[in-house]
């Protein structure tokens, strides 16, 4: 075989398992998504019914934490 030969088998095979990525990918995505809907109606369904998380505690630290600019690095 010469170069530009072994080259196009390379990159055949390359193409190969490009593709079993995407594909892969896409079956964890799928899967991510599902479980995201799940859990954003569980959520809904919580709130729906009435059930709420209590306030977080306000403290003098939390109010400085919050008002305090971001700074620029």
């Amino acid at each position: 075989m010469n170069d530009q030969q072994n080259h196009l088998t390379q990159l055949l095979e390359q193409r190969t398992k490009l593709a079993s990525d995407l594909e892969t990918l896409g079956n964890q995505s799928t899967r991510t998504r599902e479980l995201y809907l799940k859990t954003q109606g569980a959520i809904e369904y919580l709130e729906a019914v009435g059930v709420t998380l209590p306030e977080p505690e306000v403290t003098e630290e939390t109010e400085v934490t919050e008002e305090a600019p971001a700074e620029d690095g």
